[in-house]
């Protein structure tokens, strides 16, 4: 018994569908907004993990929805970090929002660029090209050092107060709520570009490029695309670590932030979105948590989570968020009859 096709009303409604908000991400921005004044005391390490929330979220981009394997996702953050660095430093751009869009355009037109390399071959070819793409960036950055510090590191940034009002103070008060707004809005966007008749090709394109491209999808357009927008997404994310920060160094280009990122998404999970936040939130707050505990031995708890993690399997984990969610949902109805 053959399928029945699906008409363009239906496409047009599932979309719809698969758009709709749910409560439970409703409740997460509630939650996320509550913290900027639940806990003050808690900004500089929260600003911390919504640019590494960013940062995933861009490297999810390309391996959750198109699997694009990549371990030089750090190319960009740096890059992006850079740029901000510069134009701040050299007063070229002193409102931080359009520094911030300026090195996000900068850094989508370098994975422009140099998507077409690493689209080039077998996963393990561009796991290696864009390993490559970051080792390249990280020594460009350390032998003009006259531009950008070289090893000691992009110093004497001075960031702007936001809109000319509010200063960045040394409480992070200003750099979290920045953060977070930065977070939210290129979120909104992610999820409208995953959920529409582009991120469905997307899904399409993962799951089959032979079938995808059979059926009239542009392969090789769709994941230049997709690209191009998640090194936009590190960089913006690099350039928000250097405006907080007020400090950009080779650091940002290398392997173990990479590593990091890749890690986050392994504990948060790929392909939703929420999969690099939630790594990213976890992944920081147990770092903080074990480097207070055992400062030397931090690396091996993370690594013992993570071996767990792939033991338990990412399925039993999916099943029991299910069932959290369907008894949470259970309880809505109670509470509004009440």
């Amino acid at each position: 018994m053959s399928a029945t096709p699906l008409n363009t009303p239906d496409v047009a409604r599932l979309v719809m569908s698969r758009a709709r908000w749910r409560f439970s991400e409703i409740v997460f921005w509630i939650a996320a907004l509550a913290t900027i004044f639940l806990v003050p005391s808690r900004h500089l390490i929260l600003t911390e993990i919504a640019i590494l929330g960013l940062f995933a979220l861009s490297l999810d981009l390309i391996l959750g929805y198109a699997g694009i394997i990549s371990l030089g996702q750090a190319a960009f953050f740096g890059f992006g970090a850079y740029c901000a660095g510069l134009l701040a430093t050299h007063q070229l751009v002193t409102e931080p929002v359009l520094a911030l869009a300026l090195a996000g355009a900068a850094t989508a037109a370098l994975g422009f660029v140099t998507s077409f390399l690493v689209l080039r071959g077998s996963d393990l070819t561009r796991i290696m090209v864009t390993l490559g793409i970051a080792l390249i960036l990280r020594e460009l950055a350390n032998r003009f050092d006259g531009l950008t510090g070289g090893a000691d590191g992009l110093q004497g940034v001075t960031i702007e107060p936001l809109f000319g009002l509010f200063r960045f103070d040394m409480f992070g008060h200003t750099a979290y709520a920045y953060s977070l707004a930065v977070l939210f809005v290129l979120f909104l966007l992610a999820r409208r570009i995953v959920n529409s008749p582009f991120g469905l090709s997307l899904r399409a394109v993962k799951g089959n490029p032979l079938r995808a491209s059979a059926v009239g999808i542009s392969v090789n357009g769709r994941m230049v695309a997709i690209y191009t927008i998640a090194a936009g997404y590190a960089g913006v994310a690099g350039a928000l670590l250097t405006q907080t920060a007020q400090f950009a160094s080779l650091d940002m280009f290398s392997f173990e932030r990479s590593a990091d990122v890749l890690l986050m998404l392994i504990i948060g999970g790929t392909g939703y979105l929420y999969g690099g936040i939630i790594g990213a939130l976890i992944f920081k707050l147990m770092q903080d948590w074990l480097a207070s505990m055992t400062p030397q031995y931090w690396q091996f708890w993370i690594g013992l989570v993570l071996v767990a993690i792939v033991i338990i399997g990412r399925e039993r984990l999916e099943q029991l968020r299910g069932a959290i969610r369907k008894r949470i949902l259970r309880l809505r109805p109670q509470k509004h009859a009440a």
